[in-house]
């Protein structure tokens, strides 16, 4: 291995690399960007041996990875938020084809109002697609996450999501173990296609399927991500045999041994969380972490099990459901179902909002002392939202809501009459 103090998309584009992948599609769209514009460069230097197609859109990129895959090639894209909304459609046929494409979300909060920071409504809009979804928790993660990636992709053929958190990790420079040619070649073996188009046989994919075969065909795609769940912590312990560090797996708990209190997050907030906790953890309280890598599929028993013995568990989300509240939390209550242990969900983080050490201990105090919410926003201005629902109400034309917003809050200077 090599130590390297590098851009986090540089260190996935990297890794991408390493994998010898065949078709690369590309289209631009911040924060993965870098991502593609490291492996185009590696393209065009002759370091890796890849067919790079600059595409008109991302709708595009993944019809073309689609294709791509389809005629037996191995295939990598990137995207983000409103790209990845842009390409759904063929996401989902991605998926129900069975193609084992790896894309990498940066993940940024969808507009509108436009927003480019990170949270987490991108890859959770499309939660149920049909791709295995894997969140990494620090640069390291997110290269050894590719690796593997790759590997569980095409030993079910099964199209496979990495996401990682848009410019806190995309980019950040730190210091990451960036494995050889020789051990990636070891651990990730040629590509051998299930499925290969071939002119000579010309056959049908994606063709109508009718009432009498529709439910079978989604079953067998369940099948496929439960499946996923033997695969991953098996393929997991095969990179740590290879390469000497623990990553990837479905969950990562952390002093979750004893603890009464547990937060479940997702990503690189996990960092943060773990910092307060150890800080708490010296003044006596009894909490612990348990990091979700696995979203889709949800290990739903593999963190029932975790969870035994806590008192309650706090659910810190960088996205929610409008109308209903927490996405992950409500897994996690499947999860929990029959054991009364109380759920509680903390929205934090929308669009790039500062996640803070203090706010994080103040809430996970309040958490432990039973004055928690069951569903609650961290660092919420109450006051500009009471202010704009009262002037909705006092005007029934409610005119553009962000814009009045931020006007409220002092960034425009304007007054609303």
């Amino acid at each position: 291995m090599t130590l390297k103090q590098i851009e986090g998309s540089q260190g996935v584009a990297e890794a991408v690399a390493l994998c010898r992948p065949e078709v690369i599609c590309a289209y631009p769209i911040s924060p993965q960007t870098h991502i593609v514009e490291g492996l185009g460069e590696m393209v065009k230097a002759g370091q890796l041996r890849a067919e790079f197609l600059n595409v008109e859109s991302e709708f595009a990129a993944m019809s073309v990875a689609i294709g791509s895959s389809a005629a037996g090639a191995r295939t990598y894209t990137a995207t983000a938020s409103q790209g990845l909304l842009f390409m759904a459609e063929a996401v989902f046929n991605a998926s129900g084809l069975g193609l084992p494409i790896v894309m990498t979300i940066a993940n940024r909060a969808i507009g509108a109002p436009i927003n480019i920071w990170n949270d987490h409504s991108d890859s959770m809009s499309l939660r149920d697609c049909g791709w295995i979804q894997l969140f990494a928790e620090t640069n390291q993660e997110a290269i050894d996450l590719h690796i593997q990636a790759f590997k569980l992709a095409e030993e079910l053929s099964v199209p496979v999501m990495v996401c990682m958190d848009g410019f806190i990790l995309t980019h950040a420079y730190e210091r990451v173990d960036v494995p050889s040619q020789e051990q990636v070649d070891a651990f990730l073996p040629s590509f051998e296609p299930r499925q290969v188009l071939d002119p000579a046989r010309p056959v049908s994919i994606g063709a109508m399927v009718g009432p009498e075969a529709y439910t079978e065909v989604r079953v067998l795609a369940h099948a496929k991500q439960i499946q996923a769940l033997t695969l991953i912590p098996e393929i997991a312990a095969e990179f740590k045999a290879h390469f000497g560090r623990d990553s990837g797996g479905l969950i990562q708990p952390y002093c979750c041994d004893g603890a009464h209190t547990v937060v479940i997050a997702l990503g690189s907030v996990l960092g943060t969380i773990k910092d307060v906790v150890d800080e708490l953890r010296a003044q006596g309280c009894a909490l612990g972490v348990l990091g979700i890598t696995s979203f889709r599929p949800f290990p739903l028993m593999e963190i029932r099990q975790a969870l035994l013995g806590c008192q309650r568990v706090l659910v810190l989300e960088k996205s929610f459901a409008v109308g209903v509240g927490g996405i992950v939390a409500t897994n996690v209550r499947m999860a929990l179902d029959g054991t009364g242990q109380k759920v509680l969900t903390v929205v934090a983080g929308l669009g790039g909002r500062a996640i803070t050490k203090s706010s994080l201990a103040a809430t996970l105090v309040a958490a432990m002392n039973d004055q928690l919410e069951p569903f609650s926003f961290m660092d919420l201005q109450h006051e500009v939202v009471d202010r704009a629902l009262g002037r909705e109400r006092q005007i029934r034309r409610s005119g553009p809501v962000a814009e009045s917003v931020l006007r409220d809050i002092g960034v425009v200077a304007s007054k609303i009459s």
